[in-house]
């Protein structure tokens, strides 16, 4: 028999890949309730998921975590993020021309 967390994964799941903002969604599941109290999915484009993070001290723990959050984001999110930026409140989102990265 299956158990209750693992079904209500399952229908939270469903829901998030139906959502258009899906990755931006699946951010406080990929990372937890103690980080998603301290930082925010701002934005999902190109296949990148922007996470603003209180200072660069946070940006440097979570820049060492990311593989595990990148799996973790992509277990719950409709379209495939590539990877996540972490960046610092007021951060510009800037594609740069040359490389069609965004900044």
């Amino acid at each position: 028999m299956e158990s209750l967390a693992a079904a209500l994964e399952k229908v939270v799941a469903s829901s998030l890949r139906r959502a258009p903002d899906g990755p931006i969604l699946a951010w406080p599941l990929a990372c937890g309730s103690a980080v998603a109290g301290r930082t925010r999915a701002v934005s999902f484009r190109a296949g990148v998921l922007w996470v603003e993070v209180p200072d660069a001290g946070w940006r440097a723990e979570l820049r060492h975590l990311g593989g595990r959050y990148l799996f973790a984001v992509n277990r719950y999110s409709p379209a495939v993020v590539s990877r996540i930026e972490f960046v610092l409140p007021g951060h510009e989102f800037k594609i740069e021309k040359e490389s069609g990265r965004e900044k």
